[in-house]
């Protein structure tokens, strides 16, 4: 079927061109209700990100020890195309990307898959993880925790942030993760003094693994007494830097040496490799939502910020959380920008044909040409799976303009053949009207 019998077709079936208009505009409000919103669209690749520590090794070290048997295991899996691996002081980041179409879901099992081949080759207690199942885009929302009062300590605000309030959060349906940043995380430390170590005749790895050992609870049977049984266990979970100092490393005619005997336990701060400033006025703790791969953004930040607000009154007191990025304020000018220049293009359009051709009804032509044009184009994005970001809507802003021109062509020659030939049915002039310009008109707007 060519372009003129498509129109000669839709003239002689009216009503069926008015119902599938109907259904089509159903399906793209549907679309446009439901299509994910963000600000910048995702063009990365299928990525798993495999991340492991092993605290105090040189980045050689745990490059041969750890970065080179993942990545060499991980290549081998199938659909991978690339499996980098990037070696630090202590730490492993192995980036394995996968063809273009692999579902995330599959290729983080069959690295799971692959990750179980090589775990017996690393070293002990090294236990590698998968990253969070989002994308290089998944940044959508950060916060800070604010101490107004000052009675705060950076390890106690990042203790909340690690406890409380980023399991709160992670909680809410589409949040991957929730990356704690800035702060102090607190940690029980043991200082030995070599001299009193020697004395003792004591080594490190002896303090090390009593240490270990002491941290543990343990079980027991059950006694009954009375008709009633009662649980034995042993407690052995330190609470408090005193638990430390009574553990026993040895005993010598019958006097035991505890490690407060050879060093000092204190309630310190890990080492850490970055911080995080808040407007130049002094460290913050904070927090980065990462949104999960798929997941409408819009929706997902607004859901966030609304479990942010039923927490506000769980804070402690004097501690504010202030918003540091909110995306969804990119999506919501996004979107008022292409509404705004719909309207206009609209009301330009309409005042054109009025003006010019002194015509109303060639006017809501336009009015009714440009939303529905509009509106039907969410439909392939949202079968696609694309999402509305700048550069859709951008694209659909520029695409106005050559709607705009189709229409204002095809009235304006439907006028001109209505000239020409007054005495002929109008309904006939307007068809060949159509007819003569429908094709260039067809084949500008698909290119």
């Amino acid at each position: 079927m060519g372009i003129h019998d498509l129109i000669e077709w839709s003239d002689r079936n009216r009503f069926m061109v008015a119902v599938g208009l109907i259904v089509l505009s159903i399906a793209g409000v549907w679309a446009l209700r439901t299509i994910p919103l963000d600000a910048i669209p995702d063009l990365s690749d299928t990525q798993v990100i495999v991340f492991t520590e092993w605290p105090g090794r040189s980045p050689d070290l745990v490059e041969d020890q750890i970065t080179y048997p993942i990545v060499t295991a991980l290549i081998a899996a199938p659909n991978v195309k690339v499996a980098r691996g990037v070696s630090f002081f202590g730490l492993s980041f192995v980036y394995v990307l996968f063809e273009d179409g692999t579902d995330i879901y599959w290729a983080r099992s069959r690295v799971l898959e692959y990750m179980s081949k090589v775990q017996g080759q690393l070293p002990d207690g090294v236990t590698p993880t998968l990253g969070p199942d989002a994308t290089g885009v998944g940044w959508g929302f950060q916060y800070v925790l604010e101490d107004t009062s000052g009675t705060h300590t950076l390890a106690e605000l990042r203790s909340f942030q690690d406890w409380y309030l980023r399991y709160w959060l992670e909680s809410v349906p589409g949040v991957a993760e929730v990356a704690p940043v800035g702060g102090y995380v607190r940690q029980y430390q043991v200082t030995v003094d070599p001299v009193r170590l020697l004395a003792h005749g004591i080594g490190m790895p002896q303090v090390v693994r009593a240490v270990q050992r002491a941290n543990n609870d343990v079980g027991g049977r059950i006694v009954e007494m009375s008709g009633r049984e009662y649980i034995v266990r042993g407690r052995g979970y330190v609470t408090q830097a005193t638990d430390l100092e009574e553990v026993v490393l040895k005993v010598v005619d019958g006097v035991p040496v505890r490690v407060r005997d050879v060093g000092d336990v204190t309630l310190g701060p890990e080492i850490r490799r970055g911080a995080a400033d808040w407007n130049g006025q002094g460290e913050v703790v904070g927090g980065i939502v990462v949104v999960r791969f798929g997941e409408n953004v819009l929706d997902v930040i607004d859901r966030v910020k609304k479990r942010i607000e039923e927490l506000r009154p769980s804070l402690p007191e004097g501690v504010q959380l202030r918003v540091a990025y909110d995306r969804s304020d990119l999506i919501h000018r996004s979107i008022d920008t292409l509404t705004q220049k719909l309207i206009e293009e609209m009301i330009v359009v309409s005042l054109i044909c009025i003006i010019f051709l002194w015509h109303l009804p060639s006017a809501f032509i336009a009015l009714f040409t440009l939303p529905l044009a509009v509106l039907l184009s969410f439909l392939p994005m949202r079968l696609l799976g694309l999402s509305s970001n700048i550069m859709s809507l951008g694209g659909i802003a520029i695409a106005i303009g050559a709607m705009v021109d189709a229409a204002i062509v095809m009235v304006e020659n439907a006028h001109k053949q209505i000239e020409r030939d007054p005495d002929r049915p109008r309904r006939e002039v307007v068809i060949a009207a159509a007819k003569e310009v429908g094709r260039p008109l067809f084949f500008s707007l698909v290119i």
